[in-house]
């Protein structure tokens, strides 16, 4: 019985030894990976970097082959060592060599826990877990809370509107608008003109949209289509421009002619011509001058109470030159205006001598001729 007890205690120390040195030689000839962090929790969109240590415990190089198993469908990754990207490396007996490992997560992707695992094949395997936090999405929204207002052809219509991005990482959006030949769109991200705006994951950007309509355009409703886009994701916003009439005026006189003469310190009635150009009635059409120093410009009348569409109204505007004018050109301006349009006239006004300094200049000149001809008759001949 002790005998065989005996045996049983040699066959076990056997078998363990045996273990022992098996377990031994396997980790003295193994591949070790190793990474501090394996489970790693990231929102959607995000870029991760591991650093991972190939480590050789056994006595003779190493040729490993690195592989990725368990990448999910639209995942990427790269891997490299030295700069290069790599799916083998070389560990010498006894050292280990740094590989870096980058998992891009896109943006539309499902929360939850995502298991991959890096292989050093016929060696070791490291499993590693991504956790993306929340559910990830391409879309994008383009708000306004006013898509419509009124004006005439002349206004700008400014719009305030909101530009997010629901996306998990930051996108640069180009900032478009689809109008006809003759509008003009201007776009104001952050109170700054550009035609593109970078924004943050889950943040919003202020954008004001700034419409102007072509000349001339007829009343009615006009669709403005703006877009915010890029590669990735577009947003659309629908403004309208409601044209409820066209502001036109124009001042000048009846034959077109805006020039005219006057003697210095002398007043010219000059007549006038106010059109109403546009489409929509005029109220309260008023008059302010530019003249020359001490000249005077006085109007009749001063105010135009209304003036519909298509009519026109006659004005007198009486201009006085300055008593000491020097001869020559000078130039009047005379502006009619509303509140919502105006027109400026240029009158070129010519100066002239007047007729008793121009006698007087002839006087004395006929003096003068007739003084040397007195003296020259009398003292010559001495």
């Amino acid at each position: 019985m002790t005998t065989n007890k005996s045996l049983l205690n040699t066959f076990l120390f056997s078998l363990a030894f045996i273990l022992f040195c098996s377990f031994s030689v396997n980790a003295g000839n193994g591949i070790i990976l190793y990474t501090p962090y394996t489970n790693i929790s990231v929102p959607p969109g995000e870029s991760i970097d591991y650093t991972i240590e190939v480590k050789n415990y056994g006595s003779q190089l190493k040729n490993v082959d690195i592989l990725l198993s368990g990448l999910p469908k639209d995942w990427n990754s790269t891997l490299k060592a030295g700069g290069y990207s790599i799916n083998r490396i070389s560990v010498l007996p006894g050292e280990k060599k740094t590989i870096s490992l980058t998992i891009n997560v896109p943006s539309k992707v499902d929360k939850g826990a995502y298991k991959i695992r890096v292989i050093a094949k016929n060696y070791d395997v490291l499993p590693i877990v991504i956790d993306v936090s929340e559910q990830g999405t391409f879309k994008t929204e383009f708000t306004s809370d006013q898509i419509n207002m009124e004006g005439h052809s002349k206004s700008s219509f400014n719009f305030s509107s909101k530009l997010k991005n629901h996306t998990g990482e930051k996108q640069l959006y180009s900032l478009l608008a689809k109008v006809p030949r003759g509008w003009n769109v201007i776009f104001k991200p952050n109170s700054r003109q550009a035609t593109a705006v970078e924004i943050e994951p889950g943040k919003t950007t202020n954008i004001s949209i700034e419409v102007k309509p072509p000349y001339g355009i007829k009343s009615g409703s006009y669709k403005i289509p703006v877009q915010a886009t890029n590669k990735y994701s577009s947003a659309n916003l629908e403004l309208e421009v409601v044209i409820k009439g066209s502001y036109d005026l124009e001042l000048t006189t009846p034959t077109g002619l805006l020039s005219s003469s006057i003697t210095s310190g002398r007043e010219k009635q000059i007549e006038l011509l106010v059109k109403n150009s546009g489409s929509s009635r005029l109220s309260d059409v008023t008059f302010s001058t530019s003249k020359p120093k001490n000249w005077e410009i006085s109007m009749k009348p001063d105010t135009i109470p209304a003036l519909d569409a298509g009519a026109s109204a006659q004005v007198y505007a009486t201009i006085k030159a300055a008593d000491k004018a020097i001869p020559g050109d000078y130039v009047s301006k005379i502006t009619a205006k509303t509140p919502e349009i105006s027109s400026m006239a240029s009158i070129r006004i010519l100066v002239k001598t007047p007729l008793l300094w121009g006698w007087l200049g002839i006087f004395i000149i006929a003096g003068t001729l007739g003084a040397m001809y007195y003296l020259f008759k009398k003292y010559g001949r001495r």
